[in-house]
């Protein structure tokens, strides 16, 4: 069934416009309350957010559309996602929700929503709630007037995650003599994040935590990077750290500046686990995205990489189904199924730092531990929809994909989040490879033009590529 609001995470768009209107929002919270109000006691959701304008205008149309279907609310203010998803669990909530549109502009906006368990909900829940959004018989279900909800403030809802994060990193260590650059995206965890470094040691230097509304990801943050190499070598640090938005996504780099990426840092995981006999069945899930590289590494180890599509949820779903305990995707989302339910940024960074601890090595050393195949990655930005799961579009990338001779992947894919079509490749062969991605480009440019004067169909209408970039 086709999807009308959610996205490969949650609800997404452009604040005040399309899906994110606090009409919409209204909707969304009512139905969303009417599908998980069970049994008779007192009903709780959790509410969160990031440091974004739209986050002001948001929270109120929750807040209304829960109280008015009976369900009382805790404001937690801004706060990573993963901290929404633990206080989940530990307020005993039937619901929790994330406002925050990720590593996205501050333009955007979106919501997140977890069941009473911590995990985000699934299609077939996210389904239901979009067929009743669109009801008109919604209304209906409102609470009398003394049944109404009732909000309130959690006043230490920052300290609860500060500790439950801090409690993973390993008792017999500290973070003393490290000297640590945090970049906080001017995000949800611009307080939170660099409380945990400084309390577990650690010298810290903390970038990009002065949020204003409009400059969450702005030139910082875990998709633009360069704010935290530059700062790692200025000040001479050991480590960068860079989280996005709402923190549940983290990219590193190392003394000399150097970035790496999700592959890496699960594969570091992954082999510290493995030796610990930590790694449930030797298992690590990832998603279609992740580099050829880190499958070559595991392999050579002894351990088995199983891949899912795109989006944080789907891997937590498969490590949940089969018991694993970790997985994640090379944008950054690690996720360590024996601390949390969804990926969080600043847990997976205290894992990295242990392992650095224990080994003694400069990040240089201990953080490159594979040799990654190359990849390109082009993004192309639509205005509106295109199909590319037909026969023509199949044909045409099975045809190309021979090239490759069995020695390397071609993906192209919607984004869930985004008006773009990513297209990538990888092999061996860089320059083959960089060649194929703007063969399929501009194969997909093209695609629309014939078709513009003799269809009576919509077809979308492609601007330039946005960017193209080798990872």
């Amino acid at each position: 069934m086709a999807r009308k609001y959610f996205g490969t995470d949650g609800i997404r768009g452009t604040a005040n416009n399309g899906s994110m209107t606090p009409e919409i929002v209204l909707n969304a919270a009512m139905a969303t309350a009417q599908i998980l109000r069970k049994g008779n006691h007192r009903h709780k959701v959790v509410i969160g957010k990031d440091t974004r304008l739209s986050g002001y205008m948001i929270e109120p149309s929750l807040v209304s559309g829960f109280i008015s279907m009976g369900m009382d609310v805790v404001l937690l203010g801004p706060i990573p996602t993963p901290a929404v998803a633990m206080l989940t669990r530990s307020l005993r909530a039937d619901l929790g929700v994330m406002i925050s549109a990720s590593h996205n502009r501050y333009q955007d906006n979106g919501i997140k929503l977890f069941g009473a368990d911590g995990y985000k909900l699934s299609d077939d829940i996210e389904l239901e709630i979009e067929k009743l959004m669109d009801n008109p018989d919604l209304i209906e279900n409102r609470a009398i007037s003394e049944d109404l909800g009732r909000a309130s403030r959690l006043e230490d809802e920052s300290g609860r995650y500060i500790e439950h994060v801090k409690a993973t990193f390993p008792k017999d260590l500290r973070l003393d003599g490290m000297k640590i650059v945090i970049d906080c995206a001017n995000g949800a965890a611009y307080k939170a994040a660099p409380k945990v470094l400084w309390e577990l040691g650690a010298e810290v230097i903390a970038i990009a935590t002065e949020p204003n509304g409009t400059n969450i990801n702005k030139d910082c943050g875990a998709t633009a990077t360069n704010a935290m190499c530059e700062a790692v070598v200025e000040y001479q640090a050991d480590i960068g750290i860079a989280l996005d938005g709402d923190a549940d996504r983290i990219i590193m780099c190392d003394e000399k500046g150097q970035v790496i990426d999700g592959d890496q840092l699960i594969a570091l995981i992954a082999k510290s686990w493995q030796e610990k006999g930590l790694l449930h069945d030797g298992v690590v899930v990832t998603t279609v995205m992740s580099n050829l590289g880190l499958e070559r590494f595991l392999s050579d180890k002894g351990m088995q990489l199983k891949r899912m599509p795109v989006g944080d949820r789907y891997v937590v779903d498969h490590m949940r189904a089969n018991n694993y305990n970790l997985g994640g995707e090379q944008s950054g989302h690690i996720v360590l199924g024996d601390y949390s339910t969804t990926g969080d940024g600043i847990l997976a960074a205290l894992q990295i730092l242990a392992i650095l601890k224990t080994t003694d090595k400069l990040a240089s050393e201990a953080l490159h531990v594979f040799k990654a195949v190359p990849q390109i990655l082009k993004n192309i930005r639509f205005e509106h929809n295109i199909d590319i799961d037909t026969s023509e579009v199949n044909g045409y990338l099975l045809h190309i994909e021979k090239r490759l001779n069995g020695n390397g992947r071609i993906l192209v894919r919607k984004s869930g989040t985004e008006p773009l079509i990513r297209v990538m490749a990888e092999g061996d062969d860089e320059k083959l490879i960089i060649e194929i991605v703007d063969e399929i480009s501009a194969w997909l440019l093209e695609l629309d033009k014939p078709q513009v004067e003799t269809s009576t169909l919509p077809m979308a209408k492609f601007r330039h590529c946005e960017h193209s970039e080798a990872i």
